[in-house]
């Protein structure tokens, strides 16, 4: 097969006419040939770090989608899925993903649970560690969230980095706001990068104490523009990730969409597409190729440098998708799933209170961490409740693996007027998570969830709508766009019924998230992420 068209070179950053002949799987040839087409060809896109769960797709599913926007691999951590199902959740996705094209790597996940304040469905220790990096499908460690662990020299995450270590894989990281001579030990423990940095300096800091830095753009957190003016000068050191991305997201862009705002602000193509193609391939010893012959045929056809719309992409010699048609075939698969918790009662989310103050979520639209203020208490007949005039809103997390007693919050910011939105997915855990005008109409949205074993909701006075999520809770067993056109459908509802974030159903799942700061909700109760030990409700 021979493609022709204006061939970036990257290693040598040139752009020439040339054809590639490509034979089986690799090139076997790029030549200087003198032709009248248009269009250029690059290396294929990588995201350097996402959870496949939070498109709520599988990973044959997500690779249809992923394709048409020339993404040709991901680097992508299973932690979602292992934290309802365990190493049979990361297998699943293995196993899943090789039906398809796209160059799926999967990391072990290092944090499963996260923490010991949350219930989680499994937990996966050093022992289990030591043997998944045994695994030639496993490509690194995955980010390691436990940063106080390294901090204060924890045995059993001292192992799992040793584990990383002697199998001589990468080991992520995963330290929102670590400064100073704490990100320094951070690092010396052996952690190579860090997708959590939300402010220019913090990532500068990073950079200079030998991190690789990844510019995270996803459905909720979104730090390129407080990041992407160290590309010019660090851009051997920085990768581009979307971490979480829900699926009506995905059906507009992926990573080429980040390289078009890079070059929308000036900056230099060649810079551009080492963060987004290389950087990831040689970090994480990927077999993935970078257009240089011997290499295996992974690559995408652009219209132009500036917009990066994809025409055709090739994986392993293979063309995929071409003008926004996928080729990937659907592929079946088993649903598993776990799930056991009873229907609640409306009692079940009474809080009973005297105080005047309540200490409250302050949710930040378009960041993972969130404030921790004071409000005054709303109480009727001797219960706190939701206060729509304020926008303090109750909210819960309720276990799914077992029946216990729904935690109890309150929260700034979703700005429901009406109704109750909720979700299984609740990072990183997946507990049930909920936010409502009222007990009645969480508990509605509560139930709607258990009755399906998984999904998000939103419940008003007349209307029940929920997209479900029947494998581990978590993703969908339709296509991408049948889901995508259904959850964009959802946060329509969710907006309507007063939210004014930008991904409602995004934040509310990173809500129960307590390894970033500052205050959280687990299914155990209100946790601070600066201290990180569970706090008071009840301002005292």
């Amino acid at each position: 097969m021979i493609v022709q068209g204006n061939i970036v070179d990257l290693q040598n950053k040139r752009i020439f006419k040339g054809e590639i002949e490509i034979e089986n799987d690799r090139i076997k040839e790029i030549r200087e040939v003198n032709h009248t087409v248009e269009h250029y060809i690059l290396p294929g896109f990588v995201d350097a770090h996402i959870h496949i769960e939070s498109s709520m797709l599988v990973p044959s599913e997500f690779a249809k989608i992923a394709v048409t926007h020339g993404t040709v691999a991901t680097v992508s951590d299973p932690h979602e899925i292992a934290n309802v199902l365990g190493i049979k959740g990361v297998e699943f996705m293995i196993e899943n993903g090789k039906k398809v094209p796209l160059k799926f790597n999967f990391g072990a996940p290092s944090c499963v649970p996260a923490t010991s304040f949350e219930s989680a469905g499994a937990i996966i220790d050093a022992d289990d560690i030591k043997i998944m990096m045994e695994n030639p499908d496993i490509k690194y460690l995955a980010e390691m969230m436990n940063y106080p662990g390294v901090l204060f020299d924890d045995a059993d995450v001292l192992a799992k980095i040793q584990h990383a270590k002697n199998a001589n894989k990468p080991i992520d990281g995963h330290a929102p706001g670590l400064r100073g001579n704490d990100v320094s030990k951070y690092i010396a423990a052996g952690i190579s990068t860090d997708h959590e940095c939300f402010s220019y300096d913090e990532a500068l800091e990073k950079l200079q104490k030998g991190m690789k830095i990844i510019i995270r753009e996803g459905s909720a957190a979104k730090n390129f523009e407080a990041l992407i003016d160290l590309l010019p000068t660090h851009f051997k050191n920085m990768m581009f990730c979307s971490d979480d991305k829900h699926p009506d997201d995905l059906l507009l862009g992926h990573i080429n969409q980040l390289c078009a705002r890079a070059i929308a602000k000036g900056m230099d193509v060649f810079k551009v597409l080492q963060v987004a193609c290389v950087n990831p391939v040689q970090h994480y010893n990927l077999d993935v190729g970078l257009l240089q012959k011997g290499d295996f045929a992974d690559f995408v056809v652009v219209d132009n440098l500036k917009d990066f719309n994809v025409l055709e992409t090739f994986i392993n010699g293979e063309l995929v998708a071409k003008n926004g048609e996928s080729f990937v075939k659907h592929v079946d698969f088993e649903i598993l799933n776990n799930f056991n918790t009873d229907f609640k009662k409306i009692a079940d989310f009474e809080y009973h209170s005297a105080s005047d103050k309540i200490n409250v979520i302050e949710a930040l639209d378009g960041e993972l961490i969130t404030n921790k203020i004071e409000a005054d208490s709303l109480l009727i007949d001797g219960y706190l409740v939701s206060n729509i005039e304020t926008d303090i809103l109750k909210m819960t997390v309720v276990n799914r693996y077992q029946n216990t007693e729904p935690a109890i919050a309150f929260i700034k910011n979703f700005g429901l007027k009406e109704g109750a939105i909720a979700s299984s997915v609740g990072h990183d855990s997946h507990n049930i998570i909920a936010v409502g005008v009222s007990d009645e109409q969480i508990c509605k949205a509560v139930n709607l969830i258990i009755k399906n074993r998984g999904g998000v909701c939103a419940v008003n006075e007349n209307v029940e709508k929920i997209v479900p999520l029947p494998v581990a809770g978590i993703m969908s067993d339709k296509p991408a766009k049948e889901i995508g056109k259904a959850y964009a459908e959802l946060d329509k509802m969710a907006k309507k019924m007063g939210s004014t974030l930008r991904a409602p159903y995004m934040s509310l799942s990173f809500m129960a998230l307590l390894v970033i700061p500052s205050l959280k909700l687990s299914d155990k109760g209100l946790f601070d992420g600066h201290k990180f030990k569970f706090t008071s409700l009840e301002v005292k």
